[in-house]
C-alpha cells in the first residue's frame, strides 16, 4: 500500500527524464544505417521471430506495437529493421544499454539531484539550480531563450498548438508579474531544455521530459509529448490533467487498489476522488492509504528525489513460458548458475568502479503444480547473507531455490532431486543482490601489504572451501524472509580479507573463492584497491592474513 509523505512547504522544481525508444536508439548509434528505419529491438527467443522491447517511432507509424512478437511485426511492416538484443549465458544482455544510461546521467547530474530510477529513466531536483538562476539571469532578463525551450508544452497554454505557440511560449517564460513557485517553473523549463540538449550533442541519444512541482507530475507529463520534447505543468493546470487522468494510469493504482476504486467506489478518473472526505478514504483503506489517495487528488506529493547515480541492487533473471518451463532439478540448476555468473560479474564490477558491496542474495522464482489444489499459492521467495565468489552466488542460489520449493510443494511428499519430472514446472527465475552500500574509507586489500612477496590467490582456480561448512537448511516460514546461512566461525562484515587503518577494525575471509578479480585476474579472485599509501605504517595490534588456505595469527609490534 502506498505511503503518504508531507507536502514539501518549500516550492521545488523536479524534472522526470524518460529516454525516447532507448533500446532502438542504443542500437541506432552502434548502426548509424538504421536512423530513420523502422526498427524493433528482439529479446533472443526462437518463438516467432522473438519478442519486441523496443520499437521505433517511425516503425509505430506503421501499426507496429511491443506486444507483437518479430514475425507479426514483419507482417506489419515488411521493410522493418529486427536489431536482437547481444546473447550471453543463453540470455539476453542488457549491459550496454545500461553503459549508455549511465552516459545520460553522468551530464544530467550536473545540474541537480539525481535519482536513477530505471536504465532510461532519471528524476532530477533542480529547486537550488532555479533558484540561482532565478537570482542571477531570471527568465525576464534575458535577452533571448533557446530555441528548445520555446518548443516546450506548457500545460493549460491557450493556443500552444497555433502558429505563435512558440512566442506564447516565450511570453509565458518570460513573466515578471507571477508568483515564485512559477517563476522557478519557468527557470527548471530553460535548465531542462538545455540539458537534453547536452544530452544529444554528448550521446546523440534524445529524450523527453516532465517539469514539475514534484516527482508524482513530473512523471505523468514526461510521456505526454514524445519523442524529443519537453511538458511543463504550471499549478494552475494541475486539476484540469488529474481530473481526466484515468484512475489506472497513475502510479501505484493499477492493480488491485486501482480496482477497488473503480468497482467499491466508483471512481474512473484521479479527479473523480475530490467527491470523497480525507476521513472516507481513511475509512475505507486505513490512515496511510487514505492520506496518500486525498493527496493526490489534488497533485499533492511529497516524495523527494533520493541522490542515486548507481542501482540499487542488481538482479539476473530469465522466463521460461509454456513448453519451456523447466521440469528438472538438473535444468534448475544449470540456469541458476548462468544466472549466478551473471551477477557474480556485475557485482565485482560494481566492486571494483564504485567501491560497493552486496549484503543480501535473494532467489525469486514462478512455477506451478500440475495437480494444484492449492493454485493461488505463489513459489516463496529466499533470501541469505550473500557471499562474493561465482560458485558461492550458484551454491547458495542453488540452496535457496530448493527451501523454496520444499515450501511450495508442502508436505505432499513429491520428490524434488534427481532428473524426472515430478510435477512441478518453474516458468521464471531471478537472483538478486540487494543491500548495497559502499565499502568503508580507507579499506584495502590485505595483500597489498606483502608487496608481490607471496603469490595471489586471485588467479587460481575454485576450490572446495576449507573453513566453511556447508550451508544449514534454510529456514521455509514465511515469504520475502531471511534465511541464515551457519558457518563454522563468525563470519566478517565484509567477504573479503581487509584491514581498516582509520578505525583499526579488522575483518577477514575464510576462502579464497569470495574474492573478485580484476580484468586481468580470475573471475573469482578480487583484491580492493583504494588510494590508500602502502607506505602507510600497519596499526598496532593482531591481525589475520591467508597463505595458502592457512589462517595465521601475525602479532605487529
Amino acid at each position: 500500500m502506498p505511503l503518504a509523505r508531507p507536502e514539501s512547504l518549500d516550492s521545488r522544481i523536479i524534472a522526470h527524464i524518460d529516454m525516447d525508444c532507448f533500446y532502438v536508439q542504443v542500437e541506432q548509434r552502434k548502426q548509424p544505417h538504421l536512423r530513420g528505419l523502422p526498427t524493433a529491438v528482439v529479446q533472443y527467443n526462437e518463438w516467432k521471430g522473438g519478442a519486441l522491447i523496443a520499437v521505433s517511432y517511425e516503425a509505430r507509424k506503421f501499426g507496429v506495437k511491443r506486444s507483437m512478437r518479430g514475425d507479426e511485426a514483419k507482417q506489419v511492416c515488411p521493410q522493418i529493421q529486427l536489431v536482437q538484443v547481444p546473447v550471453a549465458r543463453g540470455k539476453a544482455d542488457l549491459n550496454a544499454y545500461r553503459n549508455a544510461g549511465s552516459e545520460v546521467v553522468s551530464i544530467l547530474a550536473r545540474k541537480g539531484r539525481c535519482e536513477r530510477a530505471s536504465i532510461d529513466e532519471v528524476y532530477l531536483d533542480l529547486t537550488d539550480s532555479a533558484e540561482a538562476m532565478l537570482k542571477e539571469s531570471p527568465p525576464h532578463s534575458l535577452e533571448s531563450i533557446d530555441a528548445e525551450a520555446l518548443k516546450s508544452h506548457v500545460l493549460g497554454l491557450k493556443n500552444e498548438n497555433g502558429h505563435d505557440a512558440k512566442e506564447k511560449v516565450r511570453e509565458w517564460l518570460c513573466r515578471s508579474d507571477t508568483d515564485h513557485r512559477e517563476k522557478l517553473l519557468a527557470c527548471g523549463a530553460i535548465i531542462v531544455a538545455e540539458l537534453r540538449m547536452q544530452v544529444l550533442k554528448a550521446t546523440e541519444f534524445t529524450c523527453s521530459a516532465g517539469i514539475a512541482h514534484n516527482k508524482m507530475l513530473a512523471k505523468l507529463t514526461s510521456g505526454m509529448n514524445k519523442p524529443a520534447q519537453q511538458t511543463v505543468v504550471p499549478f494552475s493546470s494541475v486539476k484540469a490533467l488529474l481530473d481526466s487522468l484515468p484512475i489506472k494510469k497513475m502510479k501505484q493504482l493499477g492493480g488491485k487498489l486501482g480496482t477497488s476504486l473503480q468497482n467499491d467506489l466508483g471512481v474512473n478518473t484521479v479527479g473523480g476522488l475530490l467527491q470523497f472526505s480525507e476521513e472516507k478514504l481513511q475509512d475505507r483503506y486505513g490512515i496511510n492509504t487514505g492520506t496518500w489517495l486525498w493527496n493526490i487528488a489534488r497533485g499533492i506529493n511529497g516524495e523527494e528525489v533520493q541522490v542515486r547515480l548507481l542501482p540499487k541492487s542488481h538482479g539476473s533473471g530469465k522466463s521460461f513460458p509454456g513448453p519451456r518451463a523447466l521440469k528438472t532439478i538438473v535444468s534448475v540448476q544449470h540456469w541458476i548458475n548462468q544466472l549466478g555468473d551473471e551477477l557474480s560479474e556485475r557485482l565485482c564490477f560494481d566492486l571494483e568502479q564504485n567501491k560497493r558491496m552486496a549484503h543480501t542474495l535473494t532467489l525469486h522464482a514462478s512455477a506451478y503444480k500440475l495437480s494444484d489444489s492449492d493454485s493461488h499459492k505463489k513459489f516463496p521467495s529466499k533470501s541469505c547473507p550473500l557471499r562474493y565468489g561465482t560458485a558461492k552466488i550458484q551454491e547458495d542460489a542453488f540452496n535457496l531455490f530448493q527451501a523454496g520449493l520444499r515450501e511450495y510443494l508442502g508436505s505432499c511428499g513429491v520428490k524434488i532431486q534427481g532428473s524426472n519430472h515430478n510435477g512441478w514446472g518453474i516458468t521464471a527465475l531471478s537472483v538478486s543482490a540487494s543491500k548495497i552500500v559502499a565499502v568503508p574509507s580507507g579499506t584495502c586489500s590485505i595483500m597489498k601489504y606483502f608487496q608481490g612477496q607471496y603469490p595471489s590467490h586471485s588467479s587460481s582456480k575454485q576450490t572446495p572451501d576449507t573453513f566453511i561448512q556447508e550451508s544449514a537448511p534454510l529456514s521455509s516460514s514465511g515469504t520475502e524472509s531471511y534465511s541464515e546461512l551457519k558457518s563454522a566461525e563468525p563470519q566478517s562484515d565484509y567477504n573479503f580479507p581487509c584491514l581498516d587503518l582509520q578505525g583499526q577494525k579488522i575483518s577477514e575471509s575464510r576462502d579464497k573463492d569470495s574474492f573478485c578479480s580484476s580484468p586481468k585476474q580470475a573471475k573469482d579472485g578480487f583484491a580492493l584497491e583504494t588510494s590508500q599509501p602502502t607506505s602507510q605504517p600497519l596499526p598496532s595490534g593482531v591481525i589475520f592474513f591467508m597463505l595458502e588456505q592457512l589462517v595465521i595469527p601475525a602479532v605487529i609490534f
